[in-house]
């Protein structure tokens, strides 16, 4: 009875917010049952990662043009990409490009000659909670443990089929 009410209650409301005051409803009756929630937290939005193909033309548009301070270009052998952090103030993007002919950018600018957003980057508090939450969940991830990323931290991409179409890496604050 008491979620008919909640779901009619909401029906007036957009998707997200609906979404939202249903998550906070059934994670306030998981509790009240006496079930443990997540035992990690989702945080800030870490950085957007733009594949570029032409790394000196895209690190000049957002330094020179824009006024940005950008990094160094810092290849990421691991990973396949050089990257260029470019700092926003309340987040970064992250310029890639492919390092190898076996990077996943090469393949992504292949199907995207002028580049475009690649993925979003998610931190999180606990990511080996997070990846056995997510498992649980059904949420692929694209490698089998996390690796060290960009920022020396540990990071995991998540499969884009199961994220509506947008390639999510999440990574340990």
């Amino acid at each position: 009875m008491a979620s008919t009410v909640l779901k009619v209650a909401v029906s007036g409301l957009s998707r997200c917010t609906r979404h939202t005051l249903l998550r906070r409803h059934s994670t306030t009756a998981s509790l009240q049952q006496g079930i443990p929630g997540p035992l990690w937290k989702v945080g800030r939005l870490n950085h957007i990662a733009i594949a570029v193909p032409d790394m000196e033309k895209a690190t000049a548009l957002y330094r020179d043009v824009l006024g940005a301070t950008v990094s160094d270009k810092v290849p990421l052998p691991e990973h396949g990409v050089y990257t260029v952090f470019v700092e926003l103030g309340n987040t970064k993007l992250e310029l890639l490009h492919p390092l190898g002919e076996k990077s996943p950018i090469a393949g992504f600018l292949q199907k995207n000659k002028a580049g475009g957003m690649h993925h979003i980057c998610i931190e999180v508090d606990d990511i080996n909670a997070a990846i056995v939450d997510l498992k649980a969940r059904n949420i692929r991830m694209l490698s089998p443990e996390p690796r060290i990323g960009a920022h020396g931290k540990p990071v995991m991409f998540l499969h884009p089929k199961d994220c509506d179409g947008v390639l999510v890496e999440l990574e340990e604050a």
